[in-house]
């Protein structure tokens, strides 16, 4: 029998907690035996004196078990189960083509994935967008349309992982929440629930990122890879760009819009193609779907090219609720904004930088995010034709298009696209879409 004070203590004093210890603790978090001060002390000690790999896992894996852990064995896939995660950028939408592509080659994607947070936008926040769209349905119709899909993107349900959400919620007010350890356990205690074989972590580097510098976002990558291996899922990560946003979009059902037409054909950004066909390769090779790189791109376009992976999309859509027709008739469902015309530099040259957080929280201010939990989202305000890093600007090439629902509204983003975007005479020096892939032997 353990008391919480005497786990804090041990951790305050820098000596390493046992397996036994961490379990302990976070069980009473999920009863409610640990109080929100002791989690704020908890969350501090870790925060001062950090915590080792093997602290790391066991944290890691008291969270996860802290709830639900998702079986899949009854469902007898003919297939591996499979999932990425993202840290989040503005214009990421990779989740909404990747989670079709995979299923379109043999993989079962149960994505449970989150809203939007600060400056990125969210997943769910974006399929919310589709009418009718049930992004909380029962575990049997989840598995379902995992079943027949090959994919279902969903919320995260109360009993995955309960400790994550009590523990997130006071390190939230108690300024503990960018700390390595307790971030690796946060992400990964929820995608673990899931019952996944393998997984695929799309950390991000740059402006628009959630670590403040490269080599923060390289250390996190390691950390995840690490733990996640450790409680016994085969996971690698990549280090992607956010120095721009990486779609041609921010904005919910803008960057549906830009999902579907990725996987028909009709319009594909050249970086979300490199970066989304980075990560689906990734996936397959891990989980034995392709033996190799190169191979795993060839069946990856073969589905794009034969429909095959929008055909996914759209039974995942009309399995949770949303229209039959989807694919079809995209356009009829999704929301438009009032106000859609296009925004210019003051002067001419080439795109040179981006503060892509700042583009972010543009959106949000629009009302296409959330300021507090309570904020409801407007679906059709956002950004489209995002200008590329490198591009010529000039009184015929528009920073971006604006989708506002009034002028002050629209004249109040101008202000803030402008801002974020440096215009200089000469082009930037170019930066890969993808940086490094991390695996377990790397480490």
């Amino acid at each position: 029998m353990y008391l919480p004070q005497e786990i804090i203590r041990k951790k305050r004093d820098n000596i390493e907690l046992t397996a036994d210890e961490i379990n302990f603790f976070i069980q009473g978090i999920a009863k409610d035996t640990v109080s929100e001060g002791q989690i704020a002390a908890f969350a501090m000690a870790i925060y001062f004196n950090d915590m080792t790999m093997a602290e790391r896992v066991a944290l890691t894996c008291a969270m996860r078990d802290s709830g639900m852990v998702i079986d899949w064995s009854h469902m007898n896939f003919d297939g591996p189960i499979v999932d990425k995660h993202s840290t989040g950028g503005v214009g990421d939408v990779t989740s909404l083509m990747l989670g079709p592509m995979v299923a379109a080659c043999g993989g079962y994607v149960p994505m449970i994935s989150g809203r939007g947070l600060g400056h990125t936008g969210g997943t769910l926040d974006k399929l919310e967008s589709i009418p009718g769209y049930n992004i909380t349905p029962s575990n049997e119709v989840f598995g379902q349309v995992t079943k027949e899909a090959g994919v279902a993107i969903i919320g995260q349900t109360g009993d995955l992982a309960p400790a994550d959400k009590r523990v997130y919620a006071t390190r939230d007010v108690t300024a503990t929440v960018d700390n390595i350890s307790l971030i690796t356990a946060s992400i990964l205690s929820k995608k673990l629930a899931a019952g996944l074989g393998s997984l695929v972590m799309d950390v991000k580097v740059g402006s628009g990122a959630f670590m403040p510098t490269y080599e923060a976002s390289e250390e996190l990558a390691k950390s995840i890879v690490a733990v996640a291996n450790g409680a016994g899922t085969k996971t690698t990560a990549l280090l992607t760009d956010m120095n721009q946003v990486l779609a041609s979009t921010a904005g919910n059902a803008l960057e549906v819009r830009e999902a579907v037409q990725f996987l028909t054909g009709e319009y594909r950004n050249p970086r979300l193609f490199e970066v989304t066909m980075a990560l689906c390769a990734e996936m397959l090779v891990n989980s034995g779907l392709a033996d190799d790189l190169t191979q795993a791109h060839e069946k990856l376009q073969a589905v794009l090219d034969n429909g095959e992976a929008a055909k996914r999309f759209g039974k995942m859509v009309a399995g949770l609720g949303g229209p039959a027709d989807f694919m079809e008739n995209y356009d009829q469902y999704l929301e438009t904004a009032d106000i859609i015309k296009p925004v210019f530099a003051e002067t001419t040259g080439y795109a040179y930088a981006m503060d892509t957080r700042a583009l972010g929280m543009a959106v949000v201010e629009m009302g296409g995010g959330r300021r507090v939990a309570s904020d409801t989202i407007d679906y059709a305000v956002g950004l489209s034709d995002m200008i590329r890093l490198g591009d010529a600007v000039n009184a015929e090439k528009p920073l971006a298009v604006i989708h506002a629902r009034t002028e002050a509204q629209w004249e109040e983003a101008a202000k803030a696209v402008r801002a974020s975007i440096t215009v200089a005479d000469e082009k930037p020096a170019a930066t890969p879409e993808v940086y490094r892939r991390i695996r377990l032997d790397d480490l």
